[in-house]
């Protein structure tokens, strides 16, 4: 296959998408937290062994998927997230999550069965393509590090990984429109905690203790000057509180309180002077009422910035097979995050979007209970991983 067979491409899509679609149904029927994605591995597994793929789990629950062509060649990776969120979907789709409380709320179940799909594609194939195709399906996207485990796991390796790509669906984008960005695409993240540590004591006595909710409460309000005051306005940052938890009851003053985030930069001098400065204002604030504030990042984002030769590369693969109608260029970067950067950082490629938004259905963003992408977007996306993959082989053959 030396060229795009723009005809035998599509029809072989096709021919694939209707167990795609039901593979997606079960996916989103059984959604999993993140290290906890069993039943999801396993379907994959079972899915992908049949089609002659051979399987290695380098960390965890992940699934390492190596397609072997039928020639020698270089070897071009893709790579689906497979974790839930913790929310109660309100969907009301007929295949709504089962898992009280666990919903397939950011498009994962779309991400894995778009790869499955272009894996059932690519197995028919194989005999023809000059190089290897590795399918990573990742834990934890959402609970951060997965992709770094898996990159530590050595599924970068054995054979080693030439160009990595990976997608997300869009709720902004009409159906089946594919999203290329140059540069920098999505933000990079620091996930803090911070443990204030006061004086328990008596409600009615708040002058004999160090109040940490008091404390808390004027940091929350404090790290906003980050953003207006100490960065450049020509710059992007976002510094967001999630979660504050202190005491026990109504009339005590608690000894602790922990407040946990994220704070999302668009570049590396943002991401330096923002972390910098969030830090002075935590401990000052926190010494200036007699507390004391330990900062904790536990895990960080690379951020997702696209090689422009590969994006390039991948925008003219997908257009010879879908046409020029699809192909949307995103002008400016989005303060989203995504692990997806460390295999960007690992070997040259692209994150690109999928529009799945249908004619006449209401906006619902992503994490959202009623979000309810139309399945009918796997049909490009599957043809998207599937032109991305062949055009690289054939190229570098």
């Amino acid at each position: 296959m030396q060229a795009l067979d723009r005809t035998q491409i599509i029809s072989e899509v096709r021919a694939v998408l209707p167990e795609a679609i039901r593979l997606r149904r079960i996916i989103h029927e059984n959604p999993e937290p993140g290290n906890r994605e069993y039943k999801t591995s396993e379907l994959i597994i079972n899915t992908l062994e049949k089609l002659g793929f051979e399987i290695t789990r380098p960390a965890g629950t992940s699934v390492c998927a190596l397609l072997r062509g039928g020639k020698p060649g270089k070897t071009v990776a893709f790579r689906a997230d497979m974790d839930a969120l913790p929310i109660q979907e309100e969907t009301g789709l007929p295949y709504s999550s089962k898992i009280n409380g666990m919903m397939h709320a950011c498009g994962h179940d779309m991400h894995m069965s778009g790869l499955l799909g272009a894996a059932m594609v690519l197995s028919r194939l194989r005999d023809s393509l000059p190089g290897n195709v590795k399918l990573f399906f990742q834990p934890d996207e959402e609970g951060y590090g997965g992709a770094k485990r898996m990159i530590e796991g050595g599924c970068m390796e054995n054979p080693g990984v030439d160009a990595v790509f990976g997608a997300h669906i869009s709720p902004k984008y009409p159906t089946g429109a594919i999203v290329f960005k140059y540069g920098t695409f999505y933000a990079a993240a620091d996930i803090f905690r911070i443990i204030i540590k006061g004086k328990g004591c008596h409600g009615a006595t708040p002058q004999e203790g160090i109040d940490p909710i008091a404390v808390g409460s004027q940091i929350v309000c404090a790290v906003q000057q980050v953003i207006s005051r100490r960065i450049s306005p020509l710059e992007s940052a976002v510094i967001t509180f999630g979660c504050f938890h202190s005491g026990t009851a109504r009339n005590i003053i608690p000894d602790e309180a922990i407040l946990d985030g994220v704070i999302r930069c668009l570049g590396n001098d943002a991401r330096e002077s923002t972390l910098k400065a969030f830090k002075e204002i935590v401990e000052g604030v926190a010494a200036a009422f007699g507390a004391k504030a330990i900062i904790e990042i536990p895990e960080s984002y690379p951020g997702i910035t696209n090689d422009n030769a590969m994006t390039e590369f991948a925008k003219n693969a997908v257009t010879s097979i879908l046409g020029t109608e699809c192909i949307r260029i995103a002008d400016m970067p989005t303060m989203v995050t995504e692990d997806f950067g460390h295999f960007l950082n690992a070997a040259p490629g692209s994150f690109y979007e999928i529009g799945v938004a249908a004619p006449g259905y209401p906006y619902f963003p992503l994490h959202n209970a009623h979000l309810a992408p139309d399945e009918s977007a796997l049909e490009n996306l599957i043809a998207a991983h599937c032109a991305c993959a062949i055009a690289f082989l054939n190229e570098n053959q």
